[in-house]
């Protein structure tokens, strides 16, 4: 399953580690352990981020994948399944469906 990993690094770890110099080299190691589909990095909410695209063949790989960004930067990890466009249109008869039992009865409640 596609999942997006969202890592934040606290500013404190984050400046020890730049200082030190390890923070480039430890996020390549795990990355390579990892082999995503993408990697970006950002701020978000004043800390290091970044966004991570991999698979995730089972639930039994999330200690595996959230340890080393915990033990390396005491980090707050978040895991979120993910789509591409190829996944949404595979989706859409579902989606449709909901669409027909659900959104109705909603908004005629809402009125």
């Amino acid at each position: 399953m596609r999942c997006l990993l969202k890592v934040s690094i606290p500013v404190e770890t984050g400046n020890a580690t730049i200082g030190d110099g390890t923070l480039p080299k430890t996020i390549e190691s795990i990355l390579n352990e990892l082999k995503p589909e993408a990697a970006y990095f950002a701020e978000e909410n004043g800390k290091r981020t970044g966004f991570v695209v991999f698979d995730l063949k089972d639930t039994s790989q999330i200690p595996a994948v959230a340890e080393p960004w915990f033990l390396a930067f005491n980090a707050q990890v978040e895991f979120h399944p993910a789509m591409n466009l190829e996944d949404l249109k595979k989706a859409t008869p579902g989606i449709e469906k909901a669409v027909k039992n659900y959104y109705s009865a909603a908004r005629a409640k809402a009125a």
